[in-house]
């Protein structure tokens, strides 16, 4: 079985950005090349930083990024990593190609002019769907996974929600057929207009049968009931493994109403309950996730939800990270991707 490694390094909460970006690179490598001893190399890398217009420019000249992580497909979005830290890493390292690319498209000043977040979310699309065009592939077919980050997203999520449903209408992703797994959450690209940002995840070589739409119907409601267009999670069939991608979940039930509303520990409770429904829709159990994310509106609660998660799942890695959710009552949101031998 081909076996995929998700590692989380954090820096140490101590020093300036530029020490702390150099014991990082000690860290990545000394992690890479112990990786690499097991044949494994790097797959991708997601950055979350706590002040990308301080911070992009300087990891991006950085050995870290030059050396290490800048080889392989890379994103940088700002949601602060609670605990201290300026930049935390996700990395996913592979014995294999698996079949997947990772792309981390942006937009910048010059190209957004006064658009809003429809435009932006358009824009970014046309994009993505070109590269896709120009490889033979297509959006209903070959996407399997997007991540859409929106600054203000209490402002500016409807205009994102809007241009995603017209787009898919526009390339036959319907209730009918099915849409993409998704988060869309808050968070910052570089640029003082840019408001959206988005990370698409490619399988070239997939069929519609290797793809296993994930519902959980007895815990949570189709999405296309409140209005947008996101599947909750997918299963991809692959040789060796089926993967699971779990779209950001919440506390909410099977009719869509937000539960335990003010109390984010019942909340994070309910939301891993979610998770477990949607994974045993395809045969998994979270004894398969390999990693969390964890996304949380308010800073105040991260002791809360670090115990729970420390108490819960103490052996599977986890990143919190300071983000709003698209949903006010919402206090806590998580995605993972778990890996089952078929």
């Amino acid at each position: 079985m081909t076996m995929d490694q998700y590692k989380i390094i954090s820096d140490n909460g101590r020093g300036l950005y530029e020490e702390r970006l150099t014991g990082l690179y000690d860290s990545v490598k000394s992690y890479l090349e112990a990786e690499q001893r097991e044949n494994r190399r790097l797959s991708y890398t997601k950055v979350f930083l706590s002040d990308i217009s301080n911070q992009e420019e300087q990891l991006r000249q950085s050995p870290l990024m030059t050396e290490l992580i800048g080889r392989s497909a890379c994103t940088i979005i700002q949601q602060s990593p609670i605990g201290g830290a300026k930049i935390g890493l996700l990395l996913k390292t592979s014995d294999e190609p698996d079949g997947f690319t990772l792309r981390s498209l942006r937009l910048t000043d010059d190209e957004v002019m006064n658009f809003g977040s429809y435009m932006q979310t358009v824009m970014l699309f046309d994009k993505y769907i070109a590269l896709l065009e120009a490889e033979g592939l297509n959006l209903k077919e070959h996407c399997v996974r997007t991540w859409l980050y929106v600054r203000d997203i209490d402002t500016n999520y409807d205009g994102v929600v809007k241009a995603r449903n017209d787009i898919f209408r526009q390339h036959g992703l319907t209730v009918d057929t099915h849409f993409i797994a998704s988060t869309g959450i808050g968070g910052r690209a570089m640029g003082k207009n840019v408001c959206v940002a988005i990370d698409f995840l490619t399988a070239r070589d997939i069929r519609p049968e290797d793809k296993l739409y994930l519902k959980a119907l007895d815990h949570l409601n189709p999405t296309h009931e409140y209005g947008v267009a996101f599947e909750r999670g997918v299963r991809v069939a692959l040789p060796t493994k089926y993967e699971y991608f779990i779209s950001g979940t919440a506390s909410i039930n099977h009719r869509g109403e937000v539960i335990n509303v003010g109390n984010v520990t019942k909340q994070t409770e309910r939301l891993l309950e979610n998770i477990g429904a949607l994974l045993a829709d395809g045969g998994a159990t979270m004894a398969d996730v390999k990693y969390f994310i964890v996304y949380l509106r308010d800073l105040a609660d991260v002791q809360a939800v670090d115990d729970y998660m420390a108490k819960a799942y103490p052996d599977v890695p986890r990143i919190i990270t300071h983000a709003n959710v698209c949903r006010p009552a919402w206090l806590v949101e998580m995605e993972c991707i778990a890996v089952r031998s078929r």
